[in-house]
Parts: C-alpha cells; structure tokens; sequence
C-alpha cells in the first residue's frame, strides 16, 4: 500500500529520533485509513454507488479550493475558506445525502467516494482512530523489542527507548478540542501513488472492488500488480457546522493505468 523502508533499524545508521517519528507518521496513516473505510465492515454503513457527477464533482472541486486556500505550513482554514466548508459539511442536510455512508460516483478507471459523519459518529471515529494507532504501535513496539533489544547496540536502544516513549492523542493531532472551542475549520490530506485497491476494499472495507470501483475498473483474477494499483488521495475537513461537530470525507482514486 504505502512504501516502507526495508531495513531494519539496525542495518543502517539513523537518527532514533527520526525514525520513531517516521514510524509514528506511518501508524497515524493506517490508523486513519482504517477508521475512515471500516464503516461497512464494522458499522453498517452502506455502499451507495448512486452518487450522481453534479454534487461529486463539487466536492471535489470545492475541496481542491479549500486545500489550494491554506497554508502549507498548517490545515487551519483561513477565515475565508469557511464559507465553503460549512457548505460541503452542510451538504447532506441541503441534498438529503445520508451520513456514515459511503456515497460513491465513478466512471471508468477513476472513482470518487464522500463521507459524512456528524455527531456521535464523529465520536466514534476518534475512538476507532486511536484505537488502530495504539494497536499498530503495541505491535511494532513488541517486535521490535523481540528482535532488537538483544544485540545491545547504544542507537537501537535510544530507538527503542523513544519508541516506548511515545505517546500520541488523534483528536489532539486532529486539532479536535480547537475546532470545537474556537469554531475552526481544518483539512488535512493523505496520499499514495499507487494504493492496492484490493487491500483498501477487501480488507478494509470488507468487499469487493467491483462494489467500490465498477466491475469493468475491478482488477481481474489473477490481478497484476499493476491491476492492483490506484492513484489515492485523502481529504479530511472538519468544522462544526449548526452547533453540529461534522467530518466530510472525499477520496479520489485513478487507476494507474495509461488505456483510461
């Protein structure tokens, strides 16, 4: 799914402190992706490919505006984005859009899927989300004791000293308590060059690909590597809207095919 290093920490001089966030990043990566796309597959929520071209490209280009809009150096909207992100995270109220569903437009070799959560959902979100961060990092922290700590290299203890140190709250990365004291909006995003569309919908999301991409788009059995991957991209807004905490959730994904 994501490139990771083939090295073990040992095999190759680092910065402890470098790599313990490195791989605090990749968790927070999973860790989302995970909580963003188990909604059927743990919640019931359903995958409508009803999605009609009109609302889904206004998503997408009203989320491209909003990310062109802030600051590289923070996801904080600036006071004139907020006009369009109380919009969008307005959206399923305007169009009777469901929340916690999936809503899903694609054509051949690109899908779009938008997620709303608003409320207790969001609520949920969070404890899911640091609940597969905390899973992730126990177990790399574990393997990592297993097979390293014997060898007594100076560097590879200081790694798995901060690695034991480490201590990460989502909602406090996902500026949750700001957005809600102060009525901020906030985007962030997350992308891959060539995600595996089978692990993303078999595993994550507990079906098929044809169900999320179209059976002509679906990689055929057995697939190629390069059947499996797909352009991905994450936006992630969140802003309360109406006095509502809401979560709106727009992933773009191209097969990394050159016939479409």
């Amino acid at each position: 799914m994501f490139d990771e290093p083939t090295e073990e920490p040992s095999e190759r001089a680092f910065d402890p402190a470098t790599l313990v966030r490195e791989k605090t990043d990749e968790f927070r990566m999973h860790a989302e992706l995970a909580a963003v796309f188990e909604g059927h597959r743990k919640f019931d929520a359903q995958i409508d490919p009803a999605l009609n071209v009109e609302p889904a490209r206004d998503v997408q280009r009203t989320m491209a505006r909003l990310e062109k809009a802030k600051s590289a150096d923070s996801p904080v909207l600036p006071d004139a984005s907020a006009a369009d992100a109380t919009r969008l995270l307005a959206l399923p109220k305007a169009t009777s859009l469901s929340t916690k569903d999936y809503h899903v437009h694609r054509r051949p070799g690109e899908t779009m899927i938008v997620r709303w959560l608003a409320g207790e959902q969001v609520q949920t979100f969070y404890e899911r989300f640091q609940a597969h961060f905390d899973a992730g990092l126990s177990g790399f922290r574990e393997e990592e004791r297993q097979a390293q700590q014997w060898k007594q290299d100076p560097q590879t203890l200081k790694f798995l000293d901060a690695l034991d140190a480490v201590e990460v709250k989502m909602a406090d990365r996902y500026l949750r308590d700001p957005i809600r004291q102060h009525n901020l909006f906030v985007l962030s995003t997350q992308s891959a060059d060539e995600m595996n569309i089978a692990y993303l919908c078999d595993y994550v999301m507990g079906v098929p690909a044809a169900e999320v991409v179209g059976r002509a788009s679906a990689p055929p059995e057995p697939p190629t590597d390069r059947d499996l991957a797909w352009f991905f991209k994450l936006f992630s807004l969140r802003g309360v809207v109406d006095g509502i905490e809401r979560m709106c959730f727009f992933t773009f994904l191209q097969k990394s095919d050159d016939t479409f």
